[in-house]
């Protein structure tokens, strides 16, 4: 008869491995505060949206202060809503919510991953992208969340590009494009990694 394999009694965790791996929960307040921050961005949305909606019934105030906020500029000065100003507004007010994802995808997965486990497993509004999230995937979803904002605010840019100076929309080009070769980079990388993984596990 074949001896059992040997089992190997279980180590004691020293206090400074329990220390240092409770220091993970120093994060926590980390996520409240950006939580508090995507408060902040919801009142602000809501503010704005309230403006454009006085502003289309004819309030020079709220036109006024939805001018100000775009940084939209004309000559003579605007003194009713126009087809610019509401895309500029809508654009802003989309930049807003994709701002709101990313912090999304950076609370919950953040804290998913490097805090504790949250166990949304039967939950029927757990987020699709939860189930299989990583260190690498949330590195990744965010480069993309990034470029998703960055071409917000490039799009603005150009429809406003008569009141901006042609060496910012140079740089905000090239920061854009920096953006993109940079979640190149990260998704290739992140590519080669699982390749790596999968080579490995296999033999």
């Amino acid at each position: 008869m074949s001896e059992p394999p040997s089992v190997h009694p279980p180590r004691h965790t020293s206090v400074l491995s329990r220390l240092i791996f409770s220091s993970r929960w120093l994060q926590l307040p980390l996520y409240l505060g950006l939580i508090a921050a995507q408060a902040v961005y919801a009142v602000h949305f809501w503010v704005e949206v309230v403006h454009l909606l006085e502003a289309a019934f004819g309030s020079q105030t709220a036109l006024q202060a939805l001018v100000s906020s775009i940084g939209y500029k004309a000559n003579p000065p605007v003194v009713s809503l126009n087809e610019t100003i509401i895309m500029l507004v809508v654009l802003a007010l989309i930049d807003v919510v994709m701002i709101s994802n990313l912090l999304i995808m950076v609370i919950v997965g953040g804290y998913e991953t490097f805090v504790s486990r949250m166990y949304l497993e039967e939950h029927p509004d757990q987020p699709e992208w939860l189930s299989h999230v990583n260190a690498s995937v949330l590195k990744v979803k965010l480069a993309m969340a990034i470029i998703g904002i960055s071409s917000i605010h490039l799009l603005k840019t150009f429809i406003n590009a008569a009141n901006y100076d042609e060496k910012v929309l140079i740089w905000q080009t090239i920061i854009h494009i920096a953006f993109l070769l940079s979640a190149m980079a990260i998704a290739y990388t992140d590519k080669l990694l699982n390749q790596t993984r999968a080579l490995g596990g296999s033999h």
